[in-house]
């Protein structure tokens, strides 16, 4: 093997590392996040866990991922470690699907169909109709599957190159007797797991493996060791996730890493004593790729059968290797902040999910504090000031957090759908927050009265309450708005916009012909209106949101050329502002007195 081979060996081994990252992405971004969601949706059935873990990893084609998502899952509370067992040991299932499709290359036949199967056949059809695709289609969906299919050519090739360019160590009697030490169990098991430490990839590792096989120097004797190994090694990925993350996260990545250790040691022990007895015929034959394809889904399958029934057995392991201090006890619901987990970055449409629901709880929130700072006006409680102050507190924080997890992830590489999302959720979380300021300026107005003894008159009261419904409506629809991502709904909102800022100025106009009967004083004037204002600003930033959501398809966020074009050319929005109009008329001003 000279120095061009070894070139060609290497640029092989790039080219399949490259093609399967490639296809993993492609594969991905086609479920849309799907596979991801699946998983949130476990039940306490170890056998469906399983099954979903198996499938969600045939999908992404790679364990590591659905293992480190699964370390991310429990880290933000989504998932229990009970849950996380049966998802792991299904994942190492599903990850062979990849050696069984490497395993085509090795098919051997004269036969023009059989032949079509073989991956040097059909993968440069793939990679035309891949380019093509990403070329000419406009669809979104159409580039992602050309970019799989890419990414499988570009992995057939780089598995051919490395198969030509390993192909002559078959006479090099020096590269035969490296790999006849490997038959020795722990060596061959040692190298195994160190090579798929390296790369971070059990797949990747049973492909060069199989790559190797062309030679016919893999002996079954050294390939069903490495291939234990390999199990062991692709634990790495996951270790190194949960450092720094919670106390179950480590638990899940210690979990996946006993289930390995275990089931290796018994699949070994129970092989190599019935082989000293029964002496396996095929341990002295050279391994193919399908061959081993079997090895790889056979030890996998055996471990899960035999650890599935003592899953509790392996979460009560990792609880004793990672302990519980006192303070830990307590389980924390997913709520909040934990849900954007760094580890799901690398998972960009879950990781917009994940957003999403953060995003809207933040919302909901809102509309709390504001519902709540409301009642404060006719019905003072300093608790209920409290939380109008704590939620507030929590908004902000959440914009903080949120902003900083939205902008890392509109570094990613997003589809069209999810980049729409996260430019809502970036245009709107500065909405929400200042509302929840808002609703504390209502609050402190309501407290003012309080304080101060200043009432206002029935009449007065009743002006206020119009008013004031008018905006939980309007904070309604553009909550429920954001939720559900309904233009209708979102369509809504400005009449209503329109209707207070109406009610603002006959409010206003009210108070003065009070103040000028003498009827009114002036310190009752200042608080009426500081709330009339907050809460015409409430349905400002409303309206904002409303229209970010409206505009998103357009890609462009201009809210006055929107709102000014909306409200001259529309007549739907003319009928709409009339019926809100009647829906929040002001009762008749019978009396002046505040």
């Amino acid at each position: 093997m000279d120095f061009f081979s070894i070139l060609t060996l290497l640029g092989g081994l790039a080219l399949f590392l490259y093609g399967m990252n490639v296809m993993g992405d492609g594969l991905e971004k086609v479920s849309g996040g799907k596979m991801e969601k699946i998983l949130e949706t476990l039940t306490s059935n170890p056998l469906k866990a399983v099954g979903l873990g198996a499938a969600v990893t045939a999908v992404i084609q790679s364990s590591s991922a659905t293992t480190v998502m699964v370390v991310g899952f429990v880290n933000s509370g989504i998932m229990k470690l009970s849950q996380a067992v049966g998802v792991i040991m299904g994942a190492n299932i599903g990850t062979t699907i990849t050696s069984w499709i490497l395993s085509l290359s090795g098919i051997q036949s004269d036969n023009f169909f059989i032949q079509l199967f073989k991956p040097t056949t059909f993968s440069p059809v793939l990679a035309l109709i891949g380019v093509a695709f990403l070329m000419f289609a406009k669809s979104e969906k159409k580039k992602d599957i050309g970019t799989i299919f890419i990414g499988f050519a570009v992995l057939m090739f780089g598995m051919e190159s490395m198969s030509g360019a390993v192909k002559p160590l078959a006479d090099v009697p020096e590269f035969t007797g490296i790999l006849t030490k490997f038959s020795n169990p722990i060596l061959g098991l040692l190298a195994g797991m160190i090579l798929t430490a390296v790369i971070q990839s059990s797949s990747a590792s049973v492909g060069i493996l199989q790559a190797l096989c062309v030679t016919g120097a893999v002996g079954y004797s050294a390939a069903i060791p490495i291939i234990m190994g390999q199990n062991i090694g692709t634990c790495i990925t996951a270790l190194l996730s949960a450092i720094g993350a919670k106390k179950n996260a480590k638990r899940a990545a210690m979990v996946h890493l006993y289930f390995n250790i275990i089931g290796t040691v018994v699949f070994m022990v129970l092989f190599y004593a019935i082989n000293a007895v029964v002496q396996f015929p095929f341990m002295n034959q050279a391994a193919n790729a399908a061959g081993i394809a079997v090895v790889h889904t056979t030890f996998n399958v055996f471990a899960t059968l035999l650890l599935l029934p003592f899953s509790k057995v392996l979460e009560k392991l990792a609880i004793l290797t990672i302990r519980d201090k006192e303070e830990d006890k307590k389980e924390t619901e997913a709520t909040g902040m934990e849900l954007l987990d760094s580890r799901f970055l690398d998972k960009p449409a879950l990781a917009v999910e994940q957003s999403r629901r953060v995003a809207v709880e933040m919302a909901n929130k809102v509309k709390d504090a504001i519902n709540t700072a409301i009642g404060l006006i006719e019905h003072y409680d300093s608790e209920k000031a409290e939380q109008v102050l704590a939620e507030e507190e929590q908004v902000d924080r959440y914009e903080d957090g949120l902003g900083t997890y939205l902008v890392k992830l509109s570094q990613k590489d997003l589809n069209v759908k999810d980049s729409h999302d996260l430019s809502i959720m970036l245009h709107c979380i500065g909405d929400f927050e200042r509302i929840s300021d808002h609703a504390v300026s209502i609050m402190h107005s309501a407290k003012e009265l309080y304080e101060k003894n200043l009432k206002f008159s029935d009449e007065a009261l009743a002006e206020l309450k119009v008013i004031t419904k008018a905006v939980e409506d309007v904070v309604e629809a553009a909550v429920k708005g954001f939720e559900t991502k309904d233009e209708s709904i979102a369509r809504s909102v400005e009449p209503i916009e329109e209707v207070i800022d109406e009610l603002k100025i006959e409010l206003k106009n009210r108070h003065v012909r009070r103040l000028r009967n003498g009827n009114c004083t002036i310190e009752q004037g200042f608080v009426l209106s500081d709330i009339t204002a907050s809460l015409e600003r409430v349905a400002d930033h409303c309206s904002n949101v409303a229209v970010c959501i409206c505009q998103v398809q357009e890609d462009a966020f201009d809210t006055h050329s929107y709102l000014e074009k909306m409200k001259k050319s529309s007549v739907e929005f003319q009928s709409v502002t009339r019926v809100a109009r009647a829906r929040y008329a002001l009762p008749s001003c019978i009396s002046v007195k505040n």
